[in-house]
């Protein structure tokens, strides 16, 4: 899907690998790559997270911010802030990861995964430097595709910082 409209910000209960809670808008100027995953998903962990973290490794976290959502929506009391943390740490993923939070009205599914209509996971969503979806992907999606993309951004923004500084 590429449709260039803003996400509502993420409604996360908790952030790992950061000091201070993240917003869209305080990640405006960058490209930002968001990995949404659970942590149980075989296509998750075969490849969302391995492309996520060679993303992080491609490109310089001034230019590319790369995001986890860990956005649960089945098998709720296998995957908490615990099992996440040492799941983070065993699989060595760096970048800042949000847990979503639950729906307090009892849907499984938790609320960014709602407000962003997501349909399961993993999902790729990259956001240019003015925070627009720019592609937003459900399964699996071929390295050179997402490098192209992100690529592609990072090159808009370049202009687009030229040409307004000057």
């Amino acid at each position: 899907m590429i449709n260039g409209h803003e996400l509502p910000d993420w409604d996360v209960r908790a952030w790992l690998n950061t000091d201070n809670p993240l917003t869209l808008q305080d990640l405006r100027g960058r490209v930002v790559v968001v990995h949404a995953f659970q942590m149980l998903c075989p296509g998750c962990v075969s490849h969302g997270i391995p492309q996520a973290k060679a993303i992080q490794q491609a490109f310089p976290p001034s230019r590319v911010q790369v995001i986890g959502l860990h956005t649960v929506f089945e098998h709720h009391e296998s995957m908490n802030e615990t099992a996440l943390k040492a799941f983070l740490y065993e699989y060595r993923i760096r970048f800042p990861v949000g847990i979503d939070r639950p729906d307090p009205r009892g849907n499984p599914l938790p609320l960014t995964m709602q407000a962003w209509h997501l349909e399961g996971t993993p999902t790729l969503i990259i956001l240019d430097a003015q925070g627009h979806v720019r592609l937003q992907h459900f399964g699996q999606l071929d390295d050179l595709r997402a490098g192209a993309v992100i690529g592609q951004l990072v090159a808009e923004a370049d202009a687009s910082f030229t040409t307004s500084g000057t």
